[in-house]
């Protein structure tokens, strides 16, 4: 959490001070148990999780590619923040799956920087292409005569190479800005490599490095909040006030799955990094950490695929024509 690692600044100080710096050159990663038969659990239990999560996001995918009637910019940033969402997950899970089968806990010096770039890069442009959305059906909602005038093919195309390239730089920065310290430990209190469990292990002084996160964190994630419910205010003003039931069901079918995959986003990252000291403990913490990066790319091509008959109607005919059977949706 970013509250703990504030309070660790001034530990960190001291141990800097009295020269209690070591080069860590591998982390230990936290396991869930050491019991044979429950780590066979929670091997099967994150295979089944991650195997349903790839095989959502690049169905959707598939789907997108597969069917002209969803080429269009909605659907393009949905197939992107699909295969963030994809990534997102494929850079935790197989090593925790990896650690309870081998109970061995150990993590590169760089793989640790891998896992932490690959995090934040798939985190960020999660919040990126959620916004981008969002501006995509103010348009088409509010403005619908100048929706293919403004979001045109280029102008998508730039709009998605911004969001990965942002997030990328982003995540660079950060990971830069997080291995530049020295580590008084080598064990990180967390099943993944995350910037504020390394930052309560550091032994220099991260005051800089906290300070820089907190500010980017705030700034960015509070424009992105605050631009989404601004555009749905304004989504929902016009749409209550269209004459017609049928235009408004296809509004509300096409604005409540992005509305929901942002609340589900938003309410996991709040709870695993703004939530109060008290609720924080040995067991609540690794569970946060699970909600944020696996929930939402397990549930977000479900709530897609349960609340929009376009993407329905696009799957029973793709699964139809590629495997000669209907799905159930």
């Amino acid at each position: 959490m970013l509250s703990d690692a504030v309070e660790r600044i001034d530990a960190v100080r001291f141990n800097e001070e009295m020269g209690n710096q070591t080069t860590v050159k591998e982390f230990f990663l936290l396991g869930y148990t050491n019991v044979l038969e429950l780590q066979i659990l929670h091997f099967v239990m994150f295979l089944s999780i991650y195997l349903a999560a790839l095989v959502g996001n690049f169905l959707l995918i598939l789907t997108v590619v597969q069917n002209e009637s969803l080429h269009s910019p909605m659907y393009f940033f949905l197939a992107n923040l699909s295969l963030s969402d994809a990534c997102y997950i494929s850079a935790t899970v197989p090593k925790s799956m990896e650690i309870s089968m081998t109970n061995s806990k150990l993590i590169s010096f760089s793989g640790c920087s891998i896992q932490l770039f690959l995090v934040v890069t798939c985190a960020g442009a999660e919040l990126t292409f959620l916004t981008v959305m969002a501006y995509d059906r103010y348009v088409a909602i509010c403005h619908p005569l100048q929706y293919a005038a403004v979001m045109n093919w280029n102008a998508c195309i730039q709009m998605a190479a911004a969001s990965w390239i942002s997030s990328l730089i982003n995540a660079a920065m950060h990971t830069a800005n997080t291995f530049r310290l020295h580590f008084c430990t080598s064990k990180v209190k967390q099943y993944f490599c995350d910037i504020p469990q390394l930052l309560m292990i550091s032994c220099t002084d991260a005051t800089a490095s906290v300070m820089v996160l907190l500010i980017e964190t705030v700034v960015v994630c509070s424009f992105c909040f605050f631009y989404i419910l601004a555009s749905y205010g304004l989504i929902f003003s016009a749409v209550f006030k269209m004459q017609s039931a049928q235009a408004r069901a296809k509004a509300f079918s096409t604005c409540i799955p992005h509305l929901a995959v942002f609340c589900l986003f938003l309410s996991t990252g709040v709870f695993s990094y703004l939530r109060p000291k008290s609720l924080s403990s040995p067991l609540v913490d690794p569970l946060a950490a699970v909600l944020y990066t696996i929930l939402p790319p397990l549930l977000n091509p479900v709530i897609y695929s349960l609340r929009n008959k376009e993407i329905q109607a696009a799957m029973q005919k793709m699964s139809k024509n590629l495997f000669g059977f209907h799905f159930i949706i």
